[in-house]
C-alpha cells in the first residue's frame, strides 16, 4: 500500500466488479495456459486460518470455471520459507504472483526478482517495502484502521488517559496504521505509555499484556491491534483482576469477538473490520487478467468500519472459520 494509497487509485469498474462473479463465468479457450502462483502465510492464527480457507475455496471455484488456468498455492510458517516459496514459484514459470508477505522488507527483493522476469505481481494486505513493485494491490484501508482506533479512544477518554498499544509484525501496513493512529491522537491528552510488537498472536498478546500490567499501575485502554492479540490481552487483564474501567480494542472482525460485542462484554465493546476475505478479489481479479483478458492495475481498497453493538449483527458469520 505505502505511498500508493494516498493516490486512491481504484481498479476500473469492470475489473473490480469481476471479483465476485468471476467464478460463475463459463470457461473460454485460451491459446496460452497461464499459471498463477499464490504465496500466503500458513494458518498460524485465526486471521490467517480464515485467509487459507478463503484461498482454497476461491482457487477451487476458479479452477472449475477456467481449466485453462493453473494455480499453485504455497503457505509458509516463517519469512525464509516464504522467500523459498517465491523462488520456487518463479522457477516453475508462473505468469502471475499473488502474495501476502509475512514481512514486507525481506519479501521485497524476491518479489522484485519475479517482477524483473515479467511476472504480474498482486500484493495483498501487508504490501511491500518499496512503492511500485506490484501491479495490483488489494487490501484494507489501513490509514482508516489506525484513525478509527484513535477516534475510539478519544471517545472513551474525552478528558485524556493512559493507554498501551500492541503492534503487529514489522510490515508496511503496521507502520501505516501506527502513523495514522498517532496522528489522530494528537491533542487528545491521551498518553501512550508504551508500544510493543505482539505479532497478531494470542500467546504473544498475553505475554505483552502481562508486561504492561506489571510495569504500569494505571492503564485506561489497550489497543491490541487485532483480535487474536486482543483475546490474549483480555485473558491477561482478567487474570490480573484489572478489567474494571478498562477498554480493550482489537481489530479484524473475528466471529468470537463480534459475539462478545453482541453479548455486551464489559471489556470489549467494539472492533474494527478487516476481513481475510480480501484474498478473494485479489486472486479473482488477477485471474481475470488471463481468463477474460481484462486489464487490471491499481489499488482495490476495502473499508475498515468500526463495529459496535448497534451494527455487530451485520458482521457476524457464525459458519465462517474466523
Amino acid at each position: 500500500m505505502k505511498a500508493q494509497l494516498s493516490r486512491r487509485n481504484m481498479l476500473v469498474a469492470s475489473a473490480a466488479g469481476m471479483a465476485l462473479p468471476l467464478a460463475a463465468m463459463p470457461a473460454r479457450a485460451q491459446e496460452k495456459v497461464a499459471k498463477i502462483g499464490i504465496a500466503i502465510p500458513a494458518a498460524t492464527h485465526g486471521w490467517t486460518g480464515g485467509l487459507n480457507y478463503h484461498t482454497e475455496r476461491t482457487v477451487k471455484s476458479l479452477q472449475a470455471a477456467f481449466p485453462q488456468l493453473d494455480f499453485v498455492v504455497t503457505t509458509a510458517g516463517d519469512v525464509q520459507a516464504q522467500v523459498n516459496n517465491v523462488e520456487d514459484l518463479i522457477a516453475q514459470g508462473i505468469n502471475a504472483l499473488v502474495i501476502l508477505p509475512m514481512e514486507s522488507d525481506p519479501l521485497t527483493e524476491p518479489v522484485k526478482a519475479a517482477k524483473a522476469r515479467g511476472i504480474f505481481i498482486t500484493a495483498v494486505d501487508r504490501g511491500l517495502s518499496e512503492p511500485g513493485v506490484e501491479d495490483l494491490y488489494v487490501g484494507g484501508n489501513n490509514p482508516q484502521y489506525g484513525k478509527i482506533a484513535a477516534d475510539y479512544f478519544r471517545g472513551k477518554l474525552p478528558n485524556g488517559g493512559k493507554i498501551v498499544v500492541m503492534r503487529g509484525i514489522p510490515t508496511a501496513i503496521d507502520n501505516i496504521r501506527i502513523e495514522a493512529f498517532n496522528a489522530a491522537l494528537e491533542g487528545s491528552g491521551i498518553e501512550v505509555l508504551d508500544m510493543q510488537y505482539a505479532n497478531w498472536n494470542p500467546d504473544k498478546g498475553f505475554e505483552v499484556m502481562q508486561d504492561f500490567l506489571t510495569r504500569f499501575p494505571e492503564i485506561d485502554g489497550v489497543w491490541a491491534g487485532d483480535d487474536d492479540a486482543a483475546l490474549g490481552a483480555k485473558a491477561a487483564i482478567e487474570q490480573a483482576g484489572r478489567a474494571e474501567g478498562m477498554k480493550l480494542l482489537g481489530g479484524s472482525g473475528m466471529n468470537r469477538v463480534i459475539k462478545q460485542i453482541m453479548d455486551g462484554d464489559a471489556l470489549i465493546d467494539a472492533d474494527i473490520f478487516y476481513p481475510p476475505t480480501l484474498i478473494i478479489p485479489a486472486i479473482s481479479v488477477t485471474a481475470a487478467r488471463y481468463a477474460v483478458q481484462s486489464p487490471v492495475h491499481g489499488i482495490y481498497t476495502l473499508d475498515s468500519p468500526l463495529i459496535t453493538a448497534e451494527n455487530a449483527a451485520e458482521y457476524y458469520f457464525p459458519d465462517s472459520p474466523y
